[in-house]
């Protein structure tokens, strides 16, 4: 029998995450949000039992102290519902605050944001997911804007992004060599390349209690970056940018090239039997009978052909469900058609446009552009103002430090400021019309073609031996044990049956017309689902 599932916490009980980065603020933001998360709290009679906050931490990563344990307690069920002020405050990118989304909701876990929250409908979380898909889409020919500033600072060699272990900021704003943990990156390079594993190195550097760039333990992964980086060459690399004898050589090319080499020989030894396929379901198919992901296996018959399927893990890991494994291929092209039947309908396409519309004047409304842009200002004032006092001849290394932390600072908020611009782009109902119906006449059998369908309009898929079920759902709440299938599976290579469609709500969504594919719209406890059957073998 499955393992029955936890129960799900608590939806009123509550905790707040709040965070600020480092450009001109302090704890006073981190009051104002949690201020606004408290009313919207009290408004909504939700009990605030814990608050998180990260302090000058950029929202472009995830390595962030208080929202890691957040994330862990949200999935030990210690509660039901996340506040946040806005969704750039749980990531700069509202798409990737979306997927932090989905995997809080395996949790049970809601997130709302207070100052963007308005319905748990179509409207918002449809046009949402549509609107960051497509400025992804249009904001693809801004990267060399975006990056300009960056780029000017590489051509002169000055250190641009992420420090490579073994070397340190020069005062010149270059790279210069920090002997200490240069002389640990020789060491690993030596030791490979005398046929030591990276396994044993990892172990011995922990013996020793040498801790990495970021002052962990050396594991399995502490070396991808370490052990195949060019620039310990002395090659000066970033965006494009390659300039030979750019940096201070910490490692000469032959021991290099020599490392290089047992690399790609045992990557070859550990290659020959891995599958390079991509299951591009992974993470949105779930097995209709127990609950647990559909992970990617493979392996090669007795007649040496190669297979490939979507297997429930649980049956996999403990053999407690019986749920039937599916083809990769198959299923992977019977979602698809049952996709593009959806969203290139004349009738949905006008009522995603009109939800688009409709959400990014929200969007706009709620934008922290012009924060951005009177920080740059400032920055601007205070570079000027220091050019001049270097000018009168005051100079010294704390004036040089603070010179390079204000271009570095204008640089991130020139990006940022792009970005954000990118963001609240005013599409037209023409573009968004492009951009739907650029995915008509796509070939299915195209793996690029797949992986950029499901990204943009797939949510979830239950799969069951008889049948399967996509669901269309941008909130919390209705999954798939909120209502019973209607179909009865009759041919398994169709997806053809019958449903009824029935909604109720502000925006209405295209009603059914004559159609193969079988959808379902309905609205329970007030949540917007479209669950679209089919049946599969």
């Amino acid at each position: 029998m499955p393992k029955p599932k936890p129960s799900a916490p608590s939806p009123s009980r509550a905790v707040i995450y709040a965070r600020y980065s480092s450009h001109a603020q302090n704890d006073a933001s981190i009051e104002q949000q949690v201020a606004e998360c408290r009313e919207y709290a009290a408004a909504h009679e939700l009990e605030v039992v814990d608050t998180y906050a990260d302090r000058a931490l950029s929202g472009r990563t995830d390595r962030r102290p208080e929202f890691q344990k957040m994330i862990r307690h949200a999935e030990a069920g210690r509660f039901g519902t996340i506040l946040t002020y806005k969704s750039n405050r749980i990531s700069r990118s509202m798409l990737d605050a979306l997927r932090y989304e989905a995997r809080l909701a395996h949790a049970g876990v809601k997130v709302i944001y207070c100052r963007e929250d308005f319905g748990d409908n179509a409207a918002g979380r449809m046009a949402l997911h549509m609107m960051m898909t497509l400025n992804e889409f249009y904001s693809e020919n801004m990267g060399e804007d975006i990056r300009r500033g960056l780029i000017d600072s590489a051509r002169q060699g000055r250190v641009v992004g992420a420090i490579p272990y073994g070397y340190r900021r020069g005062e010149d704003g270059r790279f210069a060599i920090d002997e200490q943990a240069a002389a640990v990156v020789r060491e690993i390079y030596r030791r490979v390349s005398e046929g030591e594993s990276l396994a044993s190195v990892a172990d011995d550097l922990n013996r020793r209690r040498i801790p990495t760039g970021y002052g962990h333990t050396w594991g399995k992964n502490s070396f991808s970056k370490l052990i195949c980086n060019e620039r310990y060459t002395g090659v000066y690399l970033f965006a494009g940018v390659r300039i030979e004898d750019g940096m201070p050589v910490i490692i000469d090319r032959g021991l290099f090239d020599r490392v290089q080499e047992k690399l790609r020989r045992r990557k070859e030894v550990a290659g020959r039997r891995r599958d390079n396929a991509e299951y591009l379901l992974t993470g949105k198919v779930w097995c209709g009978k127990c609950g647990a992901p559909m992970v990617g296996i493979s392996g090669i018959s007795k007649s040496g052909a190669p297979y490939r399927y979507y297997v429930c893990r649980t049956r996999r890991e403990s053999h407690t469900c019986d749920k039937l494994n599916v083809r990769k291929d198959t299923l992977e092209r019977e979602i698809a058609r049952s996709l593009l039947t959806i969203v290139l309908r004349p009738d949905v396409i006008d009522w995603m446009i009109d939800n688009v519309l409709r959400y990014q004047e929200e969007v706009r409304k709620n934008s922290d552009l012009a924060s951005y842009r009177d920080r740059l200002v400032e920055v601007k004032r205070s570079l000027s103002n220091l050019v001049k006092a270097i000018e009168a001849g005051i100079f010294s290394d704390s004036t040089k430090a603070r010179l390079d932390e204000l271009e570095a600072e204008q640089h991130e908020l020139q990006g940022m400021i792009a970005m954000e611009e990118a963001k609240i782009r005013p599409f037209t109902a023409d573009q968004i019309r492009f951009f739907l119906e650029s995915f008509r006449g796509g070939d299915i059998n195209d793996p690029a073609f797949l992986k950029n369908l499901f990204r943009t309009f797939l949510t979830k898929v239950y799969l069951y031996d008889d049948k399967y079920r996509i669901v269309f759902n941008y909130s919390d709440a209705g999954g798939p044990d909120d209502f019973e299938s209607p179909l009865t599976p009759e041919d398994l290579d169709s997806a053809e049956a019958s449903a009824e469609c029935s909604y109720s709500g502000s925006s209405e969504p295209p009603q059914q017309a004559e159609t193969n594919t079988s959808w379902l719209i309905l609205m329970i406890k007030g949540v917007f689902v479209l669950t679209v059957f089919g049946n599969i073998r």
